[in-house]
């Protein structure tokens, strides 16, 4: 086993969400309502630091279990982008993401795409992320509209983020079991069905999807570290996949005046993912999600102040 296997607008108006949980799998490919030409001068330069800035934010929290959407709704409305972050920039936030993932694990998986035809541990192990890719799959696209309309709202967000908190603490101060799976390979396609249905909580904003991913994980036999992997391998789908999705859906909402704020976006997010991937792996070998549990339940209460203050 290679060394490597042992993280929308919410509301209307000022709210987004730039596919942080699996609630990007229901956001629609919108546009950018304010475009602005690279060659704007000091506006422009002010603008590409603000989408660097959202950049970073999108990187360090997409794959850590405290969801990006509350971090971007309250990045948004303390830098005031001119420019609208939806839609198209959405898109290429993610694939940085995604692309950070493939990046990351890429001499796992080219070993893997080599011995898949005569290795079963490593057709169980696809064969497993591609189940637990399908229910989320599934359930956004049946509950798509349901809880665009319903759902996507800071308020939503908060609370999501102080349940999940609560969850994470809950799960981390159980009593430890004696058995759990230890590697990505030994992951029954039993415990792959149970991460991909916890998955699908993630379709509420704010929920995360790397925490639900992690937390059904855990629940169902896997330490720490083979749940957290597996959340980033299973991220390749499906992240992966409402990334290609969205983007086709959008091929006409591109403009050349917008590539330099989406190539910036994607490049900035994706090397930030990277660091964070690398530093999550090494986090959760020697330290549990209780810190992470704490925070969420800290941001969500300044995101419910926030709104209270209808500052959001």
């Amino acid at each position: 086993m290679s060394h490597r296997e042992g993280g929308r607008q919410a509301g209307q108006g000022k709210y987004l969400t730039l596919y942080p949980d699996l609630s990007m799998m229901i956001g629609n490919a919108g546009t950018l309502a304010s475009r602005h030409s690279p060659n704007c001068g000091s506006s422009s330069l002010i603008e590409i630091i603000k989408v660097i800035l959202l950049g970073i934010v999108e990187g360090i929290t997409e794959f850590l279990p405290i969801s990006s959407t509350g971090h971007l709704i309250v990045a948004v409305a303390l830098l005031k982008p001119e420019i609208s972050i939806e839609g198209t920039f959405e898109i290429f936030i993610q694939i940085g993401a995604v692309v950070a993932v493939i990046a990351y694990y890429w001499s796992d998986i080219w070993q893997q795409a080599r011995t898949v035809r005569t290795d079963q541990t490593v057709q169980r192990l696809w064969l497993g992320i591609i189940i637990a890719a399908m229910p989320a799959g599934l359930a956004a696209f049946a509950l798509r509209s349901l809880i665009k309309e319903a759902l996507f709202n800071p308020t939503v967000v908060a609370i999501s983020l102080i349940i999940g908190g609560i969850v994470l603490i809950l799960i981390e101060r159980r009593p430890l079991r004696e058995t759990n799976t230890t590697a990505l390979k030994a992951i029954s396609l039993r415990q792959a069905l149970l991460v991909g249905i916890a998955q699908t909580v993630a379709l509420i904003p704010g929920v995360s999807r790397s925490a639900a991913s992690i937390i059904g994980g855990m629940m169902g036999g896997l330490d720490r570290q083979t749940a957290t992997q597996f959340s980033f391998y299973l991220a390749i789908p499906t992240l992966g996949g409402a990334t290609i999705i969205d983007l086709l859906l959008s091929l006409d909402e591109l403009q050349p005046n917008d590539l330099v704020y989406l190539v910036v976006g994607a490049v900035v997010s994706g090397i930030v993912a990277w660091l964070a991937i690398r530093w999550l792996l090494r986090y959760v070998a020697s330290h549990n999600f209780v810190q992470f549990g704490i925070y969420r339940v800290i941001a969500g209460i300044v995101i419910l102040i926030l709104v209270a203050a209808t500052v959001l």
